[in-house]
């Protein structure tokens, strides 16, 4: 996805929030921020998105959103647990109407058998009580991974905002 697309679809995606009334923060490990970097490069992006977090450590996950030390260890952060808690954490943080959470191995290294370089785990919470989660396996190099899992989180959080 270009830097066009993304920008098309954050545009979308702000339109919608924006429409409803409703705001969006996002908890990202391996996107680094990517996420809310595409978000705020939208004018008026303010109205709907006021805050992000980048928890690319276990111990940053555990501060700024609270996921417990027991779901990193059990489950480790690539994982279906720590992006349903990295979401609700961001949510109940934020105050938001909707939180997207991202937590991934985009590579060159860091894979295994069970989670190869490209694994990434997606959460979504509402303020509606909603929680869910679902994992994606991109191929390419570290950017197209990032790039990939940042685009994806956006569009599933538009389809779900148009399916309403």
């Amino acid at each position: 996805m270009t830097d066009n697309e993304l920008q098309q679809l954050s545009i979308r995606l702000g339109q919608r929030l924006q429409a409803e009334g409703a705001s969006v923060t996002a908890a990202e490990s391996c996107t680094g921020g990517w996420i809310a970097k595409v978000l705020t490069d939208i004018a008026g992006s303010s109205a709907w998105f006021q805050r992000g977090f980048v928890t690319y450590s276990n111990e940053a996950k555990q501060q700024m959103i609270g996921v417990s030390a027991a779901a990193l260890a059990e489950h480790g952060a690539v994982s279906e647990a720590v992006v349903r808690e990295m979401a609700q954490g961001a949510l109940q943080a934020a105050g938001a109407d909707y939180a997207l959470s991202v937590s991934g191995i985009a590579g060159p290294d860091g894979g295994s058998d069970e989670k190869p370089v490209g694994t990434v785990w997606f959460g979504f919470a509402s303020a509606g009580g909603e929680v869910r989660a679902e994992r994606r396996r991109f191929s390419g190099d570290r950017e197209a991974v990032r790039r990939q899992a940042t685009a994806h989180a956006l569009q599933t959080l538009l389809d779900h905002l148009s399916a309403k």
